[in-house]
């Protein structure tokens, strides 16, 4: 049986497939945090990848983000072919990882050109899913970046979809961190009990919701009604900060970690825009600090990926 995710070390990720890793979360009791990267940007240390920094600073699990499945970009990274550089990220990490795909319902998407703007390899599409799963990620998260037009409707029926043909293979989560360009998807509508029980339904192992106080309307009181419910459904959630409040205070970023800790979710996930393509180092380590104390911090930051 697997180890609780505070007591994995390295290998003993390596060794885990999807139930294994599933269990490991859950078992966790509340104490998993995700941090989210992007790999194409300058990284904030130069020659270290963002992804080894927030390793460096406390995170149990990995998700990056604006990463194209056609032509994967994690600067910093010793150079490796295309298609091993996840492999390379958890060689060097000693983490799960993860990425983000998105279910674009081309009617919502904003076409303004921003650093958002989406490129083919980064579709929820069925041959991207395949791809990421042979390259060798963890979990994929079906969610949307600013103005790209992710519906939940869309990630219905990709999670569906990715169920049918990657459902043994990979770890799938779903949810939104903000509207997504999506006005009619704002605020509670964001993620309703209605999404939950379709998300499960269609294939999701984890579910993920707006941490409470990042998105107007998303108190305690109403996350943690999703979250119960979600573990009703034998599923697990991710609470997120993905409204650039990862470059908030430090004082701001623990009480939405107490308040998400309040709501009951699985995973603590921490966003990549505090500066461009990181959450604010200081953020990443106190969010820790408040979930799981300094003891399982500091053992997350010091343990050796040789383990």
């Amino acid at each position: 049986m697997a180890k609780r995710i505070l007591d994995c070390n390295a290998s003993d990720f390596e060794k885990m497939g999807k139930d294994d890793l599933l269990f490991s979360i859950g078992a966790g009791e509340g104490r998993a945090l995700a941090c989210e990267t992007i790999g194409c940007f300058t990284p904030l240390l130069n020659d270290v990848t963002n992804a080894e920094l927030v390793s460096a600073l406390g995170a149990d699990i990995l998700l990056l983000n604006i990463f194209d499945v056609n032509n994967p970009q994690i600067q910093g990274l010793p150079p490796v072919a295309p298609e091993d550089v996840v492999r390379e990220v958890k060689r060097l990490t000693g983490r799960p990882v993860g990425i983000n795909l998105e279910p674009v319902e081309q009617s919502f998407a904003d076409q303004v050109d921003t650093m958002w703007s989406m490129t083919p390899g980064r579709l929820a599409t069925l041959e991207n899913g395949k791809k990421a799963a042979d390259m060798g990620v963890d979990f994929i998260l079906l969610t949307g970046n600013p103005g790209t037009g992710v519906t939940n409707k869309a990630i219905v029926e990709t999670l569906e979809l990715y169920h049918k043909h990657l459902g043994d293979r990979i770890v799938l989560a779903a949810g939104k961190m903000h509207n997504s360009g999506v006005l009619g998807e704002g605020g509670e509508k964001i993620l309703t009990k209605q999404e939950v029980k379709a998300f499960a339904d269609a294939g999701a192992d984890v579910i993920l919701l707006p941490a409470p106080g990042t998105v107007p309307g998303i108190t305690v009181k109403y996350a943690s009604k999703l979250v119960a419910y979600a573990h009703s459904l034998k599923k697990l959630t991710m609470t997120s900060i993905g409204t650039s409040q990862e470059g908030a205070d430090v004082e701001t970023i623990r009480r939405i970690a107490l308040m998400s800790k309040m709501t009951g979710t699985d995973i603590h996930h921490i966003g990549d825009s505090g500066f461009t393509g990181i959450a604010a180092p200081e953020n990443i380590t106190a969010y820790s600090v408040v979930i799981k104390g300094v003891r399982h911090t500091y053992r997350r930051m010091a343990m050796s990926i040789k383990r």
